[in-house]
């Protein structure tokens, strides 16, 4: 065991030294995938393996801050997943609220000044869920060196609907001409206005499709589907991942 620590030690060192002066993506958007697999392959209830994955979403934005990636989407539950079991939507809800509360003790986001925002349509969130969410937005409002957006309650066609709603409305207000109406309109009224798209999404657990996530946004970002369930993603897996994503040759159609 110890071997085996030293050599994933030395692989880590290799693999920093490879990606650490190369570009990185500048937002990089993670569904977070394969929690009831991870529990079910360790012996314990599926439901368990949501404890796993939040642990996770901790490491996960340590890694990205060391690189200096300054924006993070996290796909943490989809519209659809309302229609999960009454228990499983009751403990996602309280590890999201327990996460919220735990940014605004986290001396890491004071540090590095994350700001945090939560997309989705959230009036289909619990209350006390929404009044945390105001408060770590409040909380964090004046940072601005990264920026974290958790995707609960989300569907990329549900965003496109409230987009075109929102230009429907200011095209009825006369604040908005028809002619106006552009790709840049379209963006300027996604949830995530004002952010540029995800340089890179990744998908963890095997599975090879974005099932709704930042449809719009991800029309020329990098994919990377890797085998591993999310609890068990490890800092050498992010690593090569970067290492992947630097090999390639973005084009953006030309």
């Amino acid at each position: 065991m110890k071997l085996k620590s030293l050599a994933y030690k030395f692989y880590e060192k290799v693999l920093w030294h490879q990606i650490k002066g190369e570009p990185k993506p500048h937002h990089i958007g993670v569904i977070l995938d394969g929690n009831r697999r991870f529990a079910r392959n360790k012996g314990y209830k599926a439901i368990e393996g949501h404890n796993f994955g939040a642990r996770k979403v901790g490491e996960l934005l340590k890694w990205c801050w060391r690189l200096d990636i300054k924006i993070v989407t996290l796909y943490a539950f989809s519209t659809e997943n309302f229609n999960r079991s009454e228990e499983e939507v009751e403990t996602l809800m309280k590890l999201l609220k327990n996460k919220l509360q735990d940014f605004q003790k986290d001396p890491l986001v004071k540090k590095n000044r994350v700001k945090i925002n939560v997309i989705g349509r959230l009036e289909y969130l619990p209350k006390e869920v929404n009044e945390e969410i105001e408060k770590v937005k409040e909380y964090t409002k004046d940072y601005d060196d990264f920026h974290l957006n958790i995707a609960v309650s989300y569907g990329g066609r549900a965003e496109i609907v409230d987009a075109v709603k929102k230009i429907v409305e200011k095209y009825d207000k006369k604040e908005l001409r028809i002619e106006d109406i552009n790709e840049e309109t379209i963006a300027q009224n996604l949830y995530t206005e004002g952010m540029p798209d995800p340089d890179l999404i990744i998908r963890t657990s095997g599975e090879e499709r974005l099932s709704g996530f930042l449809l719009w946004q991800s029309a020329y970002s990098e994919l990377y589907f890797t085998d591993i369930n999310w609890p068990a993603f490890r800092l050498i897996d992010f690593w090569r991942t970067i290492r992947i994503y630097q090999q390639r040759e973005r084009r953006f159609g030309k």
